[in-house]
C-alpha cells in the first residue's frame, strides 16, 4: 500500500467526530459551489460533488436545503476560501484551509492560534510544498477487482486504488479530479463521496508528549467556524 493508503488510515483515526462541524463544512461548501456555478447539479460538477458528499455524511435534507437557499439569497455573502501556512510546535509544519466571509478576522484569529500554542504563522509558500494536493473518490465496493480498476484509471491520473471498509478508494493528483469524475458518471458508477485532500511528503515522528503539544493547536483550529481542513506534518502512526 501507498502514502495514500497509509495517510486515510491515519487521518480516520483521527477525523472529526463532531457532526455539527461536519455539516457546516459540507454546507459552506454547498455554498461556493452555487455561488460559482449555479444550483443546478446537473450542469454544475462541483455542487454535484458537494451533494453526494452531503448524503454520504447523513446531512438532514432540512440543512441542504438551508444552505442551497441561503446560496440563491443575493445578499448573503460570499465565502472566499483561503489557505494559512505555519508551524507549530517541534517544527511541525501545518496547513489550515479556510472557508469565510471575514478575512481580517480569520486571519486575526489563525495567527493567534498559532502563537498560543508556540507556533507561528508563516507567509504563503512556506509549506505548501511540503503536501501532495490530491483528490479522491469512494465507490462502493461491488466486487471489482481493484487492481483492474486502477489499470482502466491509471489513463486517467490515478494514483492508488485500494479497498478499505468504506468501499473502494481513488486517490489521484489535483488536477485529475474532472476526468476521473466524468469517467465514473460515464460508466453509470455511483460516487458515493469525493474530496481534495493534501499529503505531507515526509512525516515527522514525536513523542506522545510532544505530540499533545500539537494536538492542543488541531483543537483550536478544530473549533473554528471558519477552519475547513488541518493538515500536518507529524506522523499519526
Amino acid at each position: 500500500m501507498g502514502r495514500a493508503f497509509e495517510f486515510r488510515k491515519a487521518r480516520k483515526l483521527k477525523r472529526w467526530g463532531k457532526m455539527a462541524k461536519t455539516f457546516s463544512r459540507i454546507g459552506k461548501d454547498i455554498v461556493m459551489a452555487i455561488k460559482e456555478g449555479g444550483p443546478d447539479p446537473d450542469s454544475n460538477s462541483r455542487l454535484r460533488a458537494v451533494m453526494q458528499n452531503a448524503k454520504a455524511a447523513n446531512m438532514p435534507k432540512e440543512i441542504v436545503e438551508r444552505a442551497i437557499k441561503k446560496a440563491k439569497d443575493k445578499d448573503t455573502s460570499n465565502y472566499k476560501e483561503a489557505i494559512f501556512e505555519g508551524y507549530g510546535p517541534h517544527g511541525i509544519a501545518v496547513l489550515v484551509e479556510c472557508a469565510t466571509d471575514n478575512n481580517n478576522r480569520t486571519v486575526a484569529n489563525i495567527r493567534s492560534y498559532f502563537s498560543k500554542c508556540d507556533g507561528n504563522l508563516g507567509t504563503s509558500g512556506s509549506v505548501v510544498f511540503m503536501f501532495d494536493h490530491s483528490c479522491n473518490f469512494r465507490i462502493e465496493n461491488d466486487g471489482t477487482d481493484p487492481e483492474e480498476l486502477e489499470l482502466e484509471l491509471i489513463d486517467f491520473g490515478a494514483d492508488e486504488v485500494f479497498l478499505d471498509e468504506d468501499g473502494i478508494i481513488i486517490y489521484a493528483p489535483f488536477e485529475s479530479y474532472g476526468s476521473i469524475q466524468k469517467y465514473f458518471e460515464d460508466k453509470n458508477i455511483e460516487i458515493l463521496s469525493s474530496g481534495f485532500e493534501r499529503i505531507p511528503q515526509v512525516t515527522t515522528t514525536l513523542t506522545e508528549e510532544q505530540k499533545a503539544d500539537i494536538d492542543k493547536l488541531l483543537e483550536k483550529f478544530e473549533e473554528d467556524d471558519d477552519v475547513q481542513n488541518v493538515y500536518h506534518t507529524m506522523d499519526e502512526n
